[in-house]
This record gives C-alpha cells, sequence and structure tokens, in this order.
C-alpha cells in the first residue's frame, strides 16, 4: 500500500512543482515587459519629436513673416507687387521645410494697432480653409497685419494630447505681424 500511495502523492506535487519552478524562472520576462512598456515608451518619444517639430516650424513661420514684413515696412517692397511675389519672398526664408503651395497668406491695411479684427482661417467643423490668399499693397505711414497661416501635418494622434488640430487632424500654425510703415 505504501508505494501505491507514494505513486499518488507524488503525482499530486508534480503541478505544483512545476508552478514553482514556473514562478521562480525569469527567462523571457524582459521581452514580455518590453511587449508591454514597448509601444506606449515609442509613442511619447514620437510624440515628442512630432511636437518639437512643430514648435521648431512655428517659429520658422514667425520669423520668415517678421523678416519679409520689413520689406513691406522700410518701403523695399516696390518690387512685391502682387500676393505672388510676397509669397516668394517669404517662402525663400522658410528653408524648404513648407509646402509653399499650402501655405495662406495676408497682407492688408487696418485702421490702427487696436482696432482690427480676425478672422479664422479654417472651418472649425471641416478643417478646409475659409482665408484666401490676398496682398494690398503698403503706403508710407500705413498700419499693416501680415498673417501666414500653415496645415502642418500631425503623425501620432495621442487621445487628450492633440491640442491644436484641426478638424483634417493637421495642426494649424499661424504667423502674425502688425507693423506701420515707415515714411518712404
Amino acid at each position: 500500500m505504501r508505494t501505491t500511495s507514494r505513486s499518488t502523492s507524488g503525482r499530486a506535487w508534480l503541478p505544483h512543482r512545476l508552478a514553482q519552478r514556473f514562478a521562480r524562472s525569469e527567462r523571457g520576462v524582459t521581452i514580455i515587459e518590453f511587449a508591454i512598456v514597448g509601444p506606449v515608451f515609442f509613442a511619447f518619444i514620437g510624440a515628442t519629436l512630432e511636437t518639437a517639430l512643430a514648435f521648431f516650424a512655428g517659429y520658422a513661420l514667425d520669423t520668415a513673416v517678421i523678416d519679409s514684413s520689413r520689406l513691406i515696412r522700410t518701403g523695399q517692397a516696390t518690387y512685391i507687387s502682387s500676393e505672388t511675389n510676397y509669397r516668394e519672398a517669404l517662402c525663400g526664408q522658410l528653408y524648404g521645410i513648407f509646402d509653399c503651395d499650402q501655405l495662406r497668406t495676408s497682407v492688408r491695411p487696418i485702421g490702427d494697432f487696436a482696432s482690427f479684427s480676425m478672422t479664422d482661417p479654417i472651418d472649425a467643423s471641416t478643417g478646409e480653409w475659409t482665408m484666401n490668399n490676398s496682398y494690398t499693397s503698403a503706403g508710407p505711414l500705413d498700419t499693416m497685419m501680415i498673417e501666414a497661416y500653415y496645415k502642418w501635418p500631425t503623425f501620432f494622434n495621442i487621445p487628450g494630447l492633440n491640442a491644436g488640430q484641426t478638424a483634417d487632424g493637421k495642426r494649424l500654425l499661424a504667423a502674425t505681424h502688425v507693423i506701420r510703415t515707415e515714411p518712404f
């Protein structure tokens, strides 16, 4: 009888021993942890890089608008007689990171620094442009408003972290500069 009870009790211990060995084993733990944490880590790295690129592009657009507005402010814009010429002057300072065909610009006079109005350049529900390119030549001592807008593409759409995105999933970059021209 003893041999029978030993063999039965040995079989009962077998699953328990396997469970203990499995619990102590550390083989494959790293790959399982990486499979759980890795995608989240890479998504946050990608979102951080995308945000940095968007800030760089926004800074480049703002700098180009300020630099090109100097041509208007100082009266050097006599060769800029149309919206196309102004866009060429603006795009020449954008380092090639923008598709200038998708850039929307507006140069227009305003009454003074305090009384001007802005309208949304895109439709909030569809993300389509509501603004057309326009250019009005400046005279001496005119107050001018220069605007440039661009829809920057986004790649990482993390829910809750997509501030500034348009309805079509792009980020709207804007640069506005208000100047008074010199008495040229």
